[in-house]
């Protein structure tokens, strides 16, 4: 009896290590660049600015490496994407203001990956886009802004390309960041890559109405032309 017991000890804990060894790997949304842990301290070896870099953020697009390097204070910023010697990119948007965080970059993979680094000011919030065709990563140029201070990237039109989605407030007879202005109804204006219009949702009185905020998530037919 004892001899038994033992073998169905042994016959049932080697079942178990069977039932482990064959369960399929959890699998990640393949769009989603992986987030990859940030280093933690100062890298004396390298410049931002004036001081050491640091860390802020890191992710794999596409299974290259992109990493977001900023000062002390995130006033000053610099992406780097690849392996060394790789591309690197001295961010715009810190000379307008905007300050960098551990949640600034976001990238998706795609049939043109890219990545939208985002900073927030005062007055809202900007946005730089970088975009990889053929492999080779370049910046798109002026930085956008979104006054209502959410910017996103989504695959909005579902063709495998992401989308560039600007919160603002609709206030054509008044200057974006006046308090005339941040007291208007807000929508979401949507850019493709190459910085056309894609259009505009209705207007809501808030940015947390809008579907997924503060990562606003739409699709193509929650859009019309924009007015403005």
């Amino acid at each position: 009896m004892l001899f038994t017991a033992v073998l169905a000890a042994v016959v049932t804990a080697a079942a178990l290590v069977v039932v482990v060894a064959l369960r399929p790997p959890r699998t990640e949304d393949p769009g989603i660049a992986q987030l990859v842990p940030a280093a933690s301290g100062a890298n004396p070896s390298a410049t931002c600015g004036s001081g050491p870099c640091r860390q802020l953020a890191a992710m794999t697009v596409g299974g290259t490496p992109v990493v977001l390097y900023a000062d002390a204070s995130g006033g000053w910023g610099r992406v780097e994407i690849g392996s060394p010697p790789s591309a690197e990119f001295e961010l715009a948007m810190t000379s307008m203001g905007a300050k960098l965080n551990d949640k600034s970059l976001r990238c998706i993979d795609g049939s043109t990956p890219a990545c939208l680094i985002r900073g927030d000011t005062g007055g809202g919030a900007y946005g730089e886009l970088l975009t990889a065709t053929g492999g080779v990563w370049r910046n798109f140029g002026k930085p956008y802004f979104a006054d209502a201070g959410t910017i996103s990237l989504y695959d909005v039109s579902q063709d495998g390309r992401p989308d560039v989605i600007v919160v603002r407030h609709e206030c054509p007879d008044a200057t974006p960041g006046t308090p005339g202005c941040q007291a208007s109804p807000v929508l979401a204006e949507v850019y493709e890559l190459d910085g056309a219009v894609m259009g505009c949702t209705n207007t809501v009185t808030a940015p947390s109405n809008l579907a997924g905020w503060p990562d606003v998530r739409l699709r193509e037919n929650q859009l019309h032309p924009c007015t403005s």
